[in-house]
C-alpha cells in the first residue's frame, strides 16, 4: 500500500466511525457516541502520520502520542490540545463494566452533541493540514 493509500485508508475509517458516532447520538448510546468520537480522532491522526512521518503509526490510541511523534500537537492551539485530553478518556476498548458505568455518567445528550461537533472541528482541522 502507497502512503496516499494508507492515508486514505485512514480517512475512509475515521468518517465512517464519525457516521456511526452520529447514529449512536440518534440512539442514545451516549458512551459510544464518546468512544466513535475517539475513534476518529485517532484514525485521523494517523492518517496525519502516514502523510508526515517515514514510519508506520504505532500502535497507540493515545491521542497525545500520536500528536506529538506526526508533530501535529505544537501546532495545535490550547482548546484543541483540551479536547484531545478530554476525548482521550472515552477510549473504552479494554475498560470493566464499573468503569464504562462511571464514564456514562459524564455524558449527556447535549454533552455528547457536544463532543461531535469538536470531534468534526479538529478532524477538519488535521484534514486541512494534509
Amino acid at each position: 500500500m502507497t502512503r496516499e493509500e494508507q492515508v486514505q485508508y485512514w480517512l475512509d475509517i475515521a468518517d465512517y466511525d464519525l457516521d456511526t458516532a452520529e447514529a449512536m447520538h440518534q440512539t442514545a448510546r451516549w458512551l459510544y457516541v464518546a468512544f466513535m468520537c475517539h475513534q476518529v480522532i485517532e484514525k485521523t491522526l494517523k492518517a496525519y502520520w502516514c502523510s508526515s512521518q517515514l514510519s508506520d503509526p504505532p500502535y497507540t490510541h493515545s491521542h497525545q502520542r500520536l500528536a506529538y511523534g506526526s508533530g501535529l500537537y505544537d501546532q495545535m492551539d490550547d482548546n484543541q490540545r483540551d479536547f484531545l485530553d478530554i476525548i482521550t478518556n472515552y477510549n473504552i476498548e479494554a475498560r470493566y463494566p464499573e468503569d464504562k458505568e462511571s464514564l456514562s455518567r459524564t455524558l449527556s445528550p447535549q454533552f455528547c452533541r457536544q463532543i461531535i461537533d469538536e470531534t468534526k472541528q479538529l478532524q477538519q482541522w488535521i484534514k486541512d493540514k494534509l
